[in-house]
């Protein structure tokens, strides 16, 4: 199985959970004299295999990434640039466009609002950011489909 498999099937049954989470709160009380539209003891069980399941998935997950190395670091640690590279684009652009904002005055004697950096350059320096994050993303999402699952 390719990581990008194993990557899908955690999804999945992230998903399935998350139904079953759902179906089981219907489930979980009925007015007296009624029965559950879905009997809560399969429901249960079902969420069980899944749990289990995804448990077992996740473990080969972070074993492979873990032990898969190209160019002296590991998928995870990869992952870890990407992520905190994400949050940090997240936070920058947020940023400057608080920045950016214009704010409109009525009258010369009102107050003058003017940004704290310099949009255009943090601009840039989102926007090289950007193909940083976008040329690590492509290079996860090869390696998902060339590696193998270590088992």
């Amino acid at each position: 199985m390719k990581l990008a498999e194993a990557l899908n099937l955690r999804a999945d049954l992230q998903k399935r959970i998350a139904n079953l989470k759902e179906r089981l709160i219907k489930n979980a009380k009925v007015q007296e004299g009624d029965t559950p539209s879905e009997d809560p003891n399969m429901l249960l069980n079902e969420l069980n295999d899944n749990i289990i399941e995804l448990e077992n998935i996740i473990k080969l997950i972070n074993k492979t990434n873990s032990s898969t190395y190209i160019d002296n670091e590991s998928i995870s640690d990869i992952i870890a640039k990407r992520d905190t590279l994400g949050l940090k684009l997240s936070i920058l652009r947020s940023f400057i466009s608080e920045s950016a904002d214009k704010i409109e005055r009525y009258s010369n004697k009102e107050i003058k609002i003017l940004s704290t950096v310099n949009v255009a350059e943090k601009q840039k320096e989102i926007d090289s950011l950007s193909k940083e994050y976008r040329l690590i993303d492509t290079k996860l999402q090869g390696l998902n489909w060339t590696t193998d699952i270590i088992s």
